[in-house]
């Protein structure tokens, strides 16, 4: 979507300012550092140390990075002793390094995650203070550290943190390096201090001249692509030529130090990739690194035909009304950012584009035939379509602009450091989402765009606090979003409520693994599919967590609202801030009472407590039934390669067609016949394969330890 030249000319911009000077600010510095500080602490820092390390993904990527520590090959990326090819290092180096330092725990593997989230949630200030002012910029660090999602996300050893950190720094870097002699909403010189808050000076290391953004730039795009691959120079340059075109900014290029850049560009980010190159050759039918990590992980990941074909796509309407939830609370006040756009997207067109009444009846037409095509070919892209009309009416409406009034520039030049970023960033949010909904996707590959939204979102709840008293349509749909708030607290709060007292008399089970459902929603391969798992025993080994989220939910929107209707505006957004920050702390505890069913650590435990006590022999050969990635746990923390039985799939395949690849990988005819020969057998047998497992083995199996459903068995008596 398109930002009509209203919203972001300088004349908007200088009112905005003026309510801004005659508008207080976000809360004392040391008060603000306090708050942001604290949220941290308690929601992403205590939050390291449990629970264990999860199976799939988290504790695959683990096993790269500890593979990385041990050996100190920080090129090829290996789990179990197989090529990991599909993945950018950066990642795994960092957690290789926090390995090193703190060992090989919990702590240790999420510790970079965390850090990162709170890098995150400082450029987003600071970039929210010199567009926005000082409210918005709070607002904003604050909406990061409480949304579900970027909680949600971070409690597994995935990439996406650092990458919106690093292409969010880029794109900051972008615009002060065009324009590096303006400072924020006011558009004075830089050392005049930001007018949306006269108290607050601009730290001087943001203003390190001309010539400190651009290498800036460079560098953390050059991070994102060792983060994250090629994607990141898709977005990158994707939103940046689109915002060039837009602005006229082209014009300065010169100034981001295109020729330099792109040698430190190079210099960082090439060395890996040329290097992986050269030591990964020979792979299935003759391929490397090469092909796999550019075609296979890029170019086939994106079309859906990606080897292996282990990916879902969502529906592109469930997919984006998905952020519905990963931005929740904040997902509250979107009508409030939505409904200022569109006010003045209106306003320029009546101003600007002057038409009889009659052909405007005309422009619906494209609506209905939209309609008609998104019913033919089903609702799943009826979403990427509008947006995609909208998009082309946008700039249709942009041409018709510049032809009509004859302008030499473009309408959307001579922008403020504010609408500018109200651009950049709803072209990079609408880029994101349209790129996601065509392409393969899993629930969190949109986290880069949560940052955008966020901070768009807040810098729209400080506009509507500045206009709460003179301007109706503000103070409705402020109040809409507390009402919608306060209605889903005392429903969550009531479903709570009912489940505590359903659940009085039943007895708390440590294991809740074995009293859920335990359905094939999507085949488990979408990361939210257990919640379907959920059943009302089940909910007996959550009394704290629900009793923790029942008191927030029941209080905190109820209370945030009574602050509204009293103009105590900051105290208002800070009391939901709050809430969803207690929900999260008993989200938090309930996905450890998860563990035993998302995590087989207690089995890796187990064995090495028969080691301990001597009860098996060291020669002992620990083996996991179906993919590594069931059982990925396991071999991290006993820090030694298994067999797998029928596992040679997903992110082993590839790997495992290398000359040099080590024979781990069993079929169930080689279990079968050495199964009670040779050294003692340990099999891990995921729930999903415990049927598979006791027609093949029958009573020729002893049983060690079983946790929500998952065995741990052996092929004879243990010693005693």
């Amino acid at each position: 979507m398109l930002i009509p030249a209203s919203s972001v000319s300088m004349k908007p911009t200088a009112s905005f300012s003026i309510l801004a000077r005659s508008f207080p600010g976000g809360p004392r510095p040391r008060n603000a550092a306090l708050i942001l500080g604290g949220l941290w602490l308690i929601l992403f820092f205590a939050a390291l140390f449990a629970p264990p390390l999860l199976d799939d993904a988290d504790a695959t990527h683990a096993q790269a990075a500890r593979a990385m520590a041990t050996t100190g090959d920080l090129v090829t990326l290996q789990v179990n002793g197989i090529r990991y090819l599909e993945k950018a290092p950066l990642p795994y180096w960092l957690v290789a390094l926090s390995y090193r330092i703190f060992g090989f725990n919990t702590f240790a593997t999420h510790l970079p995650q965390g850090l990162a989230v709170a890098l995150l949630a400082l450029i987003a200030h600071r970039w929210a203070n010199q567009a926005f002012g000082a409210r918005t910029a709070f607002y904003t660090a604050v909406a990061i550290l409480t949304s579900a999602g970027v909680f949600l996300f971070t409690r597994i050893f995935i990439p996406e943190v650092w990458l919106s950190l690093f292409l969010a720094t880029a794109l900051f870097a972008l615009l002060k390096s065009l324009h590096p002699a303006t400072d924020a909403v006011t558009h004075h010189p830089i050392p005049q201090p930001s007018e949306s808050d006269p108290t607050e000076q601009p730290s001087v290391a943001w203003y390190a001249g001309p010539h400190f953004y651009p290498y800036v730039l460079w560098t953390t795009l050059a991070l994102a692509v060792l983060t994250k691959g090629l994607v990141a120079l898709v977005f990158f340059f994707g939103i940046a030529a689109l915002y060039l075109a837009l602005t006229g900014d082209y014009r300065y290029l010169r100034r981001t130090k295109p020729l330099t850049g792109l040698i430190l560009f190079l210099a960082i980010a090439a060395p890996w990739h040329i290097l992986a190159g050269l030591r990964n050759t020979g792979g299935m039918d003759g391929h490397g690194f090469f092909w796999f990590y550019f075609v296979n992980e890029h170019v086939l990941r994106f079309l859906g035909r990606r080897i292996p074909r282990d990916y879902n796509k969502l529906p592109g309407y469930l997919f984006w009304l998905q952020h519905l939830v990963w931005l929740f609370p904040w997902s509250l006040f979107f009508p409030i950012w939505l409904a200022q756009k569109n006010r003045q997207w209106t306003s320029f067109l009546k101003l600007h584009s002057p038409r009889p009444k009659m052909s405007g009846m005309v422009e619906y037409l494209p609506f209905g035939i939209l309609a008609f095509v998104a019913e033919w070919i089903g609702l799943r892209n009826a979403l990427t379509l509008l947006t995609i009309w909208g998009i082309g009416g946008g700039f249709y409406e942009y041409h018709k602009r510049r032809t009509a009034f004859r302008e030499p520039g473009l309408p959307l030049s001579n922008l403020s450091f504010t609408a500018r970023t109200t651009l950049l960033l709803t072209l990079f949010t609408t880029f994101v989402l349209l790129f996601f909904s065509l392409s393969t996707n899993q629930e969190y590959y949109t986290f880069p765009a949560y940052l955008p939204i966020l901070l768009l979102t807040c810098a729209a709840i400080t506009r509507a606090e500045q206009t709460y008293a003179s301007d109706p349509s503000a103070r409705r749909w402020i109040t809409f979003a507390h009402a919608a708030f306060t209605v889903l607290g005392l429903a969550a709060a009531s479903a709570l409520a009912y489940g505590l007292w359903a659940s009085r008399h039943l007895p708390f089970v440590p294991d809740i693994g074995d009293l859920l459902a335990h359905r094939g929603v999507g085949d488990y391969t979408l990361s939210m599919s257990h919640l379907f798992d959920l059943t009302g025993p089940s909910f007996a080994a959550l009394r704290l967590p629900a009793a923790i989220a029942l008191f927030a939910f029941a209080t905190g929107p109820a209370l945030a609202w009574i602050l509204r209707q009293q103009r105590r505006h900051l105290a208002a957004t800070t009391t939901i801030a709050f809430t969803s920050a207690l929900f999260l702390v008993a989200a938090h505890i309930a996905l450890g009472r998860f563990s035993p069913m998302l995590s087989s650590k207690d089995m890796a435990d187990t064995i090495r407590q028969l080691d301990n006590e001597h009860r098996i022999a060291p020669t002992r050969k620990v083996l996991l039934f179906g993919d590594q990635s069931y059982g990925s746990s396991i071999p991290f923390y006993l820090g030694e390669q298994v067999s797998l039985v029928d596992g040679r799939s997903t992110s082993m395949l590839f790997g495992s067609t290398f000359p040099d690849a080590p024979p781990i990988f069993l079929s169930s005819a080689d279990l079968l016949s050495s199964w009670g020969t040779g050294p003692r057998k340990l099999l891990f047998v995921p729930l999903e394969r415990r049927d598979e497992v006791d027609h093949l083995l029958g009573s020729r199996q002893v049983l060690i330890d079983e946790t929500s459903g998952k065995a741990l068995i052996t092929d004879r008596p243990l010693d005693r």
